[in-house]
Order: C-alpha cells, then structure tokens, then sequence
C-alpha cells in the first residue's frame, strides 16, 4: 500500500485548507489521505478523565468537519482520521516520518497583527524527515485541474539538492504546469574576492553565468521529465525576497531545508523561514543532508 498523504487538523479555517489542498494531492498520487488530529494540541493542567473524554468527543467532532471538507471538495479522496496523544510538535514529526508528505495549516506573517507561523509548523518543518507543505486558509486552490499556475523551485546552484529539485518536477508533472527555477546571486564584493579573482564586469554577463549554471543543474531532471515545461531564471538580489516575489500567485513554491548533526535545537535557515512567513501559496519544505 503507497504511504498517505497526511495532515494535521485542529478545526482551524487554516487546517481546513491544508485538509483541502492535501486532499488534492493525494488524489494526483493515487493515496490514501490521512486526517491527524493530535489530542492536547494546547496541553491543559486538567488531567480527569472527564477531561480526557471530552477532548476525545472534540478531536472526533475536528476530524468529521475536515473529512466533510474534504469530500465536498475532492470526492475522489479517500480519508481516514486518526487521534493520536501529543505532543503535537513530537507527534506530527513521526506522522511525517511515515507519509508521502506532511501539509499543516500556516498563518504566515499576518498584515495587521504580525501574527507569525504557528511554533508548532516551525518546529516540525525543522525536524521532519519527510516534506511539509505548509497551506494558507484561501490558498488550497481553485477546482481541481484548474488554474495551471507555476510551480516555484528555489535553487542554489552552488549546493543543489536532487531530492528538491526531484520533488519540484514531479510536482510540476502531476499538475500539468510549468515549473519555473529560481536561483538568486548577489554581485561580488571587491573586498570579498580572493587574489587572482576577477568578476565578471556587467549585470548581463553575471546573470549569463548563472543562467548556465542553474541549465547545468537541471539537466538531469530535465531529461527524466521531458514533457515538463521549464522556465529558468536568475535574480539579482535576496534569495528569501527573489523567492517571495517569483511565488507570489504561483501553484505551489518548493524550497530545501538542510538537515544538520549537529547538537541543539533544530530550526529552519533564514531563507526558508522567510518565505513560509511572507509567501501567499503553498510553500513545500524538502529536507535534505
């Protein structure tokens, strides 16, 4: 049996819409859609088992409302809920460790209150193993099989990753959309260059470089997708405000998040966390070593 697409649901109009685009997804890969609902996703002090039953009488209420969701929207999904104890950061990450991808439900960065990304998303796209894709309320899109909006790759043609640029294609081929790459570069430092280091002398030619770089890169996926139409293109500036623009009314956005040994608290770049903060689609997080 193909692994799930699953999402976590907490009767939020964001999880609703992560339930939604999930939904999608899940039909385009012939999966089974699993509907998580993670108990004391806020932990109480009370611990009855009162308590206890009436947060199980909540979660089953949740999981019904995102399953009506989903049908109403995609019918041909195929849904099952599940409660699992929290928490929830814990629970979600090993929930990742066993799906094709993991959506959640993302308030970004909101205009008026300064609202950021909720901590629990945070600290799952930091430690999963798996992708998490992060959905907006208003941004699970149109009909399905409709719109045929860009899919976003973000690269780094210094440290490309296949496992994101793979992802990214095989995005793009599912929804029958282009997929535009975007790799970013910043104009060389006279203090910055080593001896014997010359840069290139104008913006075009720069660009030109990159532009073959980013061609080099993406040959390989190119030639195991042929039939998916690709837009490569290079910005001077800011990865995270390059990636932000470029997605802005994109389809989805794919971007990588390296995984590190390294002792302490995982967390996000600052590239990543920037456009699942400030992007108003749908921001995939591949990680990646």
């Amino acid at each position: 049996m193909f692994s799930p697409v699953a999402v976590g649901v907490d009767g939020s109009p964001e999880s609703l819409a992560a339930a939604e685009w999930a939904a999608r997804e899940a039909v385009r890969g012939g999966r089974p859609l699993r509907l998580l609902h993670v108990r004391n996703w806020h932990p109480r002090q009370d611990g009855t088992e009162i308590a206890h039953a009436a947060e199980r009488r909540r979660a089953r209420r949740v999981l019904r409302a995102a399953e009506e969701r989903v049908l109403a929207a995609c019918p041909e999904a195929r849904p099952y809920g599940e409660q699992v104890e929290g928490p929830a950061t814990a629970a979600l990450v090993k929930a990742a460790g066993d799906a094709e991808a993991l959506v959640l439900g993302s308030r970004g960065l909101g205009r008026v209150t300064g609202l950021l990304v909720g901590s629990v998303a945070l600290g799952v796209v930091a430690q999963a193993t798996r992708p998490v894709v992060l959905v907006r309320a208003g941004t699970e899109g149109e009909a399905f099989g409709a719109g045929r909006r860009d899919v976003v790759l973000g690269v780094d043609v210094t440290e490309p990753c296949d496992e994101v640029i793979a992802f990214a294609f095989e995005a793009a081929r599912r929804r029958r959309t282009r997929l535009r790459a975007l790799h970013a570069w910043r104009a060389p430092d006279p203090l910055t260059l080593g001896p014997g280091e010359i840069g290139l002398v104008g913006d075009p030619q720069r660009a030109g470089e990159w532009l073959s770089f980013l061609s080099a890169v993406l040959q390989v996926r190119r030639d195991k997708y042929p039939d998916v139409e690709v837009l490569e293109t290079v910005a001077e500036g800011k990865p995270a405000r390059a990636l932000v623009k470029a997605a802005s009314g994109a389809e989805l956005l794919v971007v990588g998040h390296r995984l590190t040994d390294r002792p302490g608290m995982p967390r996000t770049g600052p590239v990543t966390h920037a456009v699942i903060q400030y992007t108003d689609c749908p921001v995939a997080v591949v990680p990646h070593h």
